[in-house]
């Protein structure tokens, strides 16, 4: 199968796109995302993808290496024939002002970027935002890396299943191809005189040099992990990927039971506002321990929003308001994460922002 073949049959079989889908491609000027240029504008010429657009944003840190990865790009899009999107954020700028981690900061603007772009994309074409998706180029390799990096620090429900396939508007189609492939794809290519762009080195790809550098975690991961895991197993990334995809559809099918659970046995304070809080009814507690933590961890991620880091010591404190299954815990008030009140009485556990729970000790 080619590389080619491999991202279609993956958007076909995860539904991820259609033809008359607006897609905005996410383009660093790397391999994989030049690759994932490549391979989107053939698919939009043989009818598998709708229109297409490049968001590539200049983050400001690389200096007159990141103004070269932006020439690169836009090289890249006039030679495909995709308009172009290019945004530049000083990232150091606003990581320092908010005193927050500057990969964390850059993740937050990108995407909020891409939103952006994807709604100016899908405009143009007179399509439904909803229907608008934006791809990036994650592969296989950082699927794997991901699923080392939570081996090593833990992770949550779900967690092992790494990136998914599709989240929201984001889908990612080459997390069944590795790094490797998409690097011979771009050779090949220029071997057989497709159109290619070149940097002012020669070089069908830039790269990033801090890739190199193991003081990052996903670096350290990349560079000294996983290589040694090859070495026991060759075939890692097929492997890992067969693993990791198992995982997934016993996660599915355990989400669908949470979800269920919650739409049965929780009441929300104000339905269309999930930040105001919610009460876990007295049955809710009578589910499995590992069923009822995947369905509180959802609740908090609905609380708190989608960017928040649950914390498994936030969702023990929930589930420590019953004393028994089915049988709240009288009496239990504490603080978790994000400033929420968790409280217990017979009518429920109840999760609110502590503002409003001392509003009500006030009143009562």
């Amino acid at each position: 199968m080619t590389i080619l073949e491999n991202m279609e049959r993956c958007i076909a079989e995860r539904e991820l796109a259609g033809s008359q889908t607006p897609v905005l491609l996410m383009v660093s000027g790397g391999s994989d995302s030049t690759a994932l240029a490549y391979l989107a504008a053939d698919l939009r010429e043989s009818g598998v993808l709708g229109p297409l657009g490049i968001l590539h944003v200049n983050h400001l840190l690389r200096g007159a290496d990141a103004d070269a990865d932006e020439a690169f790009v836009r090289q890249l899009a006039a030679l495909l024939g995709i308009p172009l999107f290019a945004r530049s954020i000083d990232v150091g700028a606003l990581a320092a002002e908010e005193g927050g981690n500057v990969e964390a900061v850059a993740r937050r603007e990108r995407y909020r970027a891409a939103d952006e772009a994807l709604s100016e994309l899908c405009r143009r074409a007179a399509a439904p935002v909803a229907e608008g998706r934006i791809f990036t180029a994650h592969t296989a390799d950082d699927r794997v890396e991901s699923f080392y990096m939570r081996s090593i620090v833990g992770t949550g429900p779900g967690g092992f299943r790494a990136m998914r396939y599709h989240n929201g508007r984001v889908c990612r189609p080459l997390l069944d191809a590795g790094r490797g492939e998409l690097r011979d794809y771009l050779r090949e290519r220029a071997e057989v005189g497709l159109p290619v762009v070149r940097d002012d080195a020669g070089a069908l790809w830039r790269e990033d040099a801090t890739n190199a550098h193991t003081d990052r975690f996903r670096a350290f991961v990349r560079h000294e992990i996983v290589p040694r895991a090859k070495e026991r197993n060759p075939h890692l990334l097929a492997t890992l990927t067969r693993t990791m995809n198992l995982i997934a559809d016993e996660d599915d099918m355990l989400q669908a039971q949470a979800d269920a659970l919650i739409e049965a046995e929780v009441e929300w304070i104000a339905p269309d506002a999930p930040a105001e809080g919610c009460v876990l009814l007295p049955s809710f507690g009578e589910s499995p321990a590992p069923l009822l933590r995947r369905a509180v961890a959802s609740i908090l991620q609905g609380i708190l929003g989608v960017d928040a880091r649950i914390e498994a010591a936030s969702v023990e404190a929930v589930l420590a308001g019953y004393r028994a299954p089915g049988i709240p815990n009288g009496g239990y008030v504490t603080n978790i994460q994000g400033n929420l009140a968790v409280s217990a009485n017979k009518h429920g556990v109840r999760i609110e922002p502590m503002t409003a729970f001392r509003a009500r000790r006030k009143r009562g």
